[in-house]
């Protein structure tokens, strides 16, 4: 069995330094990069798009809301249009940040707020999904499991790899658990290994009530802004590879 480890990485900005982006890229087999609208800059670009070449990693880009102070997890109402020419602005950035060091972005994968709007959202969804296949119709949606996005991308043509959290719960209508919820958030390794193995098990997500949401998992994420990310992402793979997985990037996926 394949499967795919990802982890949002990138995002420090200027002199503020923000993960471990080092240690998490030994580990994981696909980085999204922060393109600057919600963290990163053009030098903190640069450096993840090196560190993942160097670790064999495919490289994405994490498209936001225009929301440096609040790190992109503060809803933004916006026109489709709007929507489109914000995720396409940002993929391009990344492309050239990848092109100059002899890289490729291979999949696209929204960031906080805006990903949790889409989720739902259905023109959100079509709006990411149209701006995608217009920047390059190869590139790989990563979408939240059993969301709009992951609709709207088989219906535009691309591949999308459904995503399920390492380091979140879920609620029974399959979205992401409030932050505002005390156990939104799962910090403990071997409360994060037993979900990843749970979702294996039930062949989709199971939500904090018990409830089970059967879809085909493709990609599990840990956030990079997590002081226990290495930890909990190294506990997680070794628990996987232990069940015989093979760990493999994005673009080496069957969809």
């Amino acid at each position: 069995m394949n499967l795919n480890l990802n982890a949002d990485l990138g995002e420090s900005f200027g002199r503020y330094t923000l993960g471990n982006d080092e240690a998490l890229l030994k580990l994981v087999k696909s980085a999204s990069v922060a393109c600057g609208f919600h963290a990163g800059d053009p030098n903190h670009m640069a450096k993840a798009v090196r560190l993942a070449m160097e670790n064999g990693v495919s490289i994405g880009a994490h498209p936001s809301f225009d929301d440096l102070r609040g790190f992109g997890r503060r809803p933004i109402h916006m026109p489709p249009r709007e929507i489109e020419n914000l995720i396409a602005y940002q993929i391009g950035a990344l492309q050239g940040i990848a092109a100059a060091a002899g890289a490729r972005v291979t999949h696209v994968k929204p960031h906080g707020a805006l990903n949790n709007m889409a989720h739902v959202n259905r023109d959100y969804a079509e709006a990411i999904a149209r701006a995608i296949k217009a920047v390059d119709p190869e590139l790989i949606f990563v979408a939240n499991a059993c969301s709009e996005m992951a609709v709207a991308g088989k219906r535009h043509g691309l591949r999308v790899a459904e995503e399920a959290y390492i380091d979140r719960s879920y609620d029974d209508d399959g979205k992401l658990t409030s932050r505002d919820q005390p156990d939104a958030i799962i910090h403990e390794r071997e409360r994060a290994v037993n979900q990843v193995l749970s979702f294996l098990d039930a062949g989709g997500l199971v939500t904090r009530s018990g409830k089970r949401l059967p879809v085909q998992l493709h990609t599990f994420c840990a956030h990079g802004d997590d002081a226990a990310a290495v930890e909990t992402v190294r506990a997680v793979r070794h628990a996987l590879e232990q069940r015989g997985v093979r760990i493999v990037p994005l673009p080496e996926l069957n969809y």
